[in-house]
């Protein structure tokens, strides 16, 4: 039976999980697991909402600032005595907001993904700032705690049932819908998927929409687990996020990715990232670790692109 880049992936990070359990002090104790646990499902969000985006052969640099605006949405209702659910609500609006905003910019004036995204991750923190003043936003009160740091049942966090949901989903979409679909041709080859009927446009502003949407949702869930949010909020995740969605078999050029693939990568960060921690490896050197992987990766699937595309030009020269 020939093993799967999913699976292969699948492999290590239990791998991983062992060989951190076995070196680093209390790693399998109660309370390290529970925070692996609450820590997970911020990052895997955002690390799906990359891996979508990624599919289409671009990227969202702005995805963690939109996260922050949602959070601070949610923030403003909140500690002006609004609902939770009103709050919720708003943290969504914001999020899709500006998934609309880069979605536009992307999909109808057709600016290039990577230049869209940095001039917005650069409004959107600028909005922040010029709302916050540049201080956090605190004190929302323990039932909204609950979303982030709560159990169900008393025994699964509630977070990882909200990240395990969206996961199924987001596999639903790309494998079961026209929309998802689409977005794999379009990844593979944009202008066979515009002769084929399909409206490019609308398949990239729904992607820019989901993102935004799951970017929302990572926001409430950290926003809800830290009490409190600023301008920074999750910005650590960028990076990893997109290390996560090409270390997941993510092709960065677009047409291929897998949700089981992202989940396992994130398995396989979270758990580095908690070992090291442990070990007492500072978080600055955490990131050139995590640097160094995305760089490895990157490189390996570059010369596996360049051989497959030297034997698929001999096989179509001899036939």
């Amino acid at each position: 039976m020939k093993l799967t880049k999913e699976s292969i992936l699948g492999l290590i990070a239990l791998g991983t999980f062992i060989l951190m359990s076995l070196i680093a002090p209390g790693f399998l104790g109660s309370n390290n697991l529970s925070n692996f646990l609450f820590q997970l499902p911020e990052f895997g969000l955002l690390a799906l909402g990359m891996m979508v985006v990624i599919i289409t052969g671009g990227i969202d640099l702005s995805i963690t600032y939109v996260a922050a605006l949602s959070g601070v949405g949610a923030a403003l209702m909140l500690t002006n005595g609004y609902s939770i659910i009103s709050a919720i609500v708003v943290a969504i609006i914001f999020g899709v907001a500006c998934g609309a905003f880069n979605g536009f910019v992307v999909s109808k004036i057709g600016v290039p993904p990577i230049l869209v995204t940095l001039g917005t991750m650069v409004l959107f923190e600028g909005v922040i700032l010029a709302i916050t003043k540049g201080n956090s936003i605190s004190g929302f009160g323990d039932t909204y705690s609950l979303i982030g740091n709560g159990y169900y049942m008393g025994v699964v966090p509630l977070s990882i049932l909200i990240f395990i949901f969206f996961a199924i989903l987001t596999g639903v979409l790309l494998n079961k819908s026209s929309w998802g679909r689409s977005i794999y041709m379009y990844g593979n080859n944009e202008i066979a998927t515009l002769f084929s009927g399909i409206r490019n446009s609308r398949v990239l502003m729904k992607v820019y929409l989901y993102v935004g949407l799951l970017a929302a949702i990572s926001a409430i869930i950290m926003t809800s687990r830290y009490n409190s949010v600023k301008v920074d909020l999750g910005s650590s995740y960028l990076l990893q996020s997109v290390a996560a969605a090409v270390l997941g078999g993510t092709n960065i050029h677009g047409g291929y990715g897998k949700v089981i693939g992202t989940v396992y990568a994130v398995i396989i960060f979270q758990t580095l990232s908690n070992g090291l921690n442990l070990l007492g490896v500072h978080s600055a050197i955490v990131d050139v670790f995590i640097g160094g992987i995305l760089i490895l990766v990157l490189t390996l699937n570059f010369f596996s692109d360049k051989m497959k595309s030297k034997k698929e030009s001999r096989v179509s020269s001899v036939s």
